[in-house]
Formats: C-alpha cells, sequence, structure tokens
C-alpha cells in the first residue's frame, strides 16, 4: 500500500495577538491537533463554519502562516524541515486556488501573460512552445483560445476561476488546496467548476485539500470528509458516510443549515434545525471547555461541559466522530431528525 501523498499530524496553529490599550496581549488557538491524510489521486473535504479554523490549515500547508506543532509531511518529507525558505520544488508541487481569483490576479495583465509567467517561472521553454502550452491550459479548463487576450475584468466570476484554475496547473502541481473555490459562484456555475476539477483530477493525477462550508458541495468531489469546529476535528471518514450518516451533533447542524432543492428533504431538514439549541459560535479567543461544541448541541450531556472527547470510531464503517454520545447520536440516514433532542 503506498504512503499517503500528504500526511498531517497533530497540527497546531496559533496567533499572538498585540496588545492594546485596554487589552492585554492573548493567544488564539486557531487549530488544536489536526490530523489526516491526503491520498495520491484523491480528494479530501474540510467543512466548517467560518472560524473553524479550515483556511488556517491550508495557509499552514502552503507554508503561509507558521505551524507552532506537530508535522505536515509532503511526499515523505517534513515540510519544516526547510526552514525559513521554501523550496521553488515545493512552490511547484503544491498550488492554491483561492474563493476569489480577482484579488490574485494582476489585473492589467492578460490571461495570456499571467498563464506564461507562471510556466516561464517553473517550466522554461521557449516562447513558441510557451505560446502554444497558454492555449492547451485555457483549452483544458474549459475556455476558447481568445480568452488568453482577455483581462479579468472582461471575464465573469466563474470565467476567472477557470483561469485561476488554469494558472495553478500551469506548473504541473501534485497538490492543490482549494480555497472556498466556488462559494462566491452562483449554483449552475458551482456545479460546472466542481465537474471540471473533478475531469482534471481524473486527467492528470492531481490530489486536492477542497476547503468549503457547505457539506452538500463537499460530497460531491470528496472521498474523504474532515469536519473542523473551533480548530478540532470532530468527524472524519468517507464523504458518503459522513454526508449520507453524520454521526457528530455539529456535521447533523451544517447539514440542516444548507438549503435543497428536495421538499421531503428539505422538511426533514427544518425539522432537525427546529430541534436544535440557538446558540451563537463561541470566541476562538476563548472555547468553552470539554467539549466545545456543548453550549450548541441539544445532547450536551454533564461530561461534556468538562472532558475533551476525542476521535473514536462511530456506528458506521470508516468514520470517526469526536463525541461522548456518539452511538446515540449516530443517524440512520441523511436529514433525519435527532430523537430526543430539545424542541
Amino acid at each position: 500500500m503506498s504512503t499517503p501523498l500528504l500526511q498531517v499530524r497533530d497540527l497546531a496553529v496559533e496567533f499572538r495577538l498585540k496588545r492594546g490599550l485596554l487589552r492585554p496581549a492573548r493567544t488564539l488557538q486557531a487549530v488544536r491537533g489536526v490530523s489526516f491524510d491526503i491520498e495520491r489521486g484523491q480528494t479530501y473535504g474540510l467543512v466548517g463554519e467560518s472560524g473553524s479554523g479550515k483556511t488556517t490549515i491550508g495557509r499552514a500547508i502552503l507554508r503561509l502562516v507558521p505551524s507552532s506543532g506537530g508535522s505536515i509531511v509532503f511526499d515523505g518529507q517534513d515540510i519544516g524541515a526547510f526552514g525559513r525558505h521554501t523550496p521553488l520544488a515545493y512552490r511547484r508541487d503544491v498550488q492554491v486556488v483561492f474563493q476569489d481569483p480577482m484579488s490574485s490576479v494582476n489585473p492589467r495583465q492578460s490571461v495570456g501573460t499571467t498563464l506564461a509567467q507562471a510556466i516561464a517561472r517553473h517550466r522554461p521553454m521557449d516562447a513558441d512552445e510557451r505560446r502554444r502550452e497558454v492555449r492547451r491550459l485555457v483549452d483544458s479548463v474549459g475556455l476558447a483560445s481568445y480568452y488568453t487576450e482577455r483581462y479579468p475584468h472582461e471575464l465573469s466570476g466563474g470565467q476567472r476561476q477557470r483561469v485561476a484554475i488554469a494558472r495553478a496547473l500551469a506548473v504541473r502541481p501534485r497538490l492543490i488546496v482549494c480555497d472556498e473555490p466556488v462559494s462566491a459562484l452562483d449554483v449552475s456555475t458551482q456545479a460546472q467548476v466542481i465537474n471540471l476539477l473533478v475531469d482534471l483530477q481524473r486527467e492528470f493525477g492531481l490530489s486536492y485539500l477542497f476547503i468549503a462550508h457547505n457539506l452538500d458541495v463537499v460530497r460531491h468531489i470528496s472521498h474523504r470528509i474532515g469536519v473542523l469546529y473551533l480548530g478540532r476535528l470532530v468527524e472524519q471518514g468517507g464523504a458518503e458516510a459522513v454526508h449520507g450518516a453524520p454521526s457528530h451533533p455539529y456535521t447533523r447542524m451544517l447539514m440542516a443549515s444548507t438549503l435543497v432543492a428536495d421538499p421531503k428533504v428539505q422538511a426533514q431538514r427544518s425539522r432537525e434545525r427546529r430541534g436544535q439549541v440557538r446558540s451563537e459560535l463561541p470566541s476562538p479567543l476563548a472555547p468553552p471547555t470539554g467539549c466545545a461544541f456543548h453550549t450548541r448541541c441539544a445532547w450536551a450531556a454533564e461530561n461534556c461541559r468538562t472532558v475533551m472527547p476525542l476521535l473514536q470510531a462511530a456506528p458506521q464503517a470508516g468514520v470517526q466522530g469526536a463525541c461522548h454520545r456518539l452511538r446515540e447520536v449516530a443517524a440512520p440516514r441523511a436529514g433525519a431528525p435527532l430523537e430526543g433532542a430539545t424542541a
């Protein structure tokens, strides 16, 4: 059995917040002991609300923020051993597609120039060959060749995201971190971009870390899913198992909060949402003791308030959940209401 392309073990990321006039210096623990693998040619979906730490994990893998604990091993090499300077080979192997492509491209450069610069930096070739490669790239992401002459402001949101994907592909990466790549797009365009990513994965053997807040979207592209809450993984497993029968109350809350077109499924999710505790997301600066989700959980017991639950095997094969009442909460099917939830 081959080793995973990426191995994240007990990753921790902290940010020191400066002292203010009336505020002492504080430490924000954005990521706390997260572990997962990304297999070669597969997708690991990372799901959670804003502030859960999922983007910080992606940035740590990209070495855009330093980790304060744990390890990140890419293709057998601990990237922490790189020191202060990241090798060009790692920059080439691990690329990123951001949520807003307009903020990550030069508005004064045409699409062709943007792609040509990426190729020239990592794959030296003569000018004619580079122009042919640019045309191949725009074709591979479903754009006509004349788009190479256009500028970012002349493109729609979906077209700009295709350009961002083409730029990531330009250097022939092995892993792409997709940070909310479809959340700013309309539903039909979301489907097109997701299908494009799936097709490219099959064609080039790519691996993805797909970061999003919508569990329904992540299910369509991921092989495995990890659910984050306040910097910790609360559930992970096969995509269909996690989506089809979520084991953790937080995962079920995410499911219930998502709108779907099927009236029957939507009615089930609405009933479950009515049975959930109404509470705001706690501050990451002062997470609750014990299980951080207990302030919003209809199943919370006394030990949930004092003892931190660890990931353990869930009733579904291959799924892990961090919940003291895991077997009681585990749902028989997607969208089923929580039995015993407080109304």
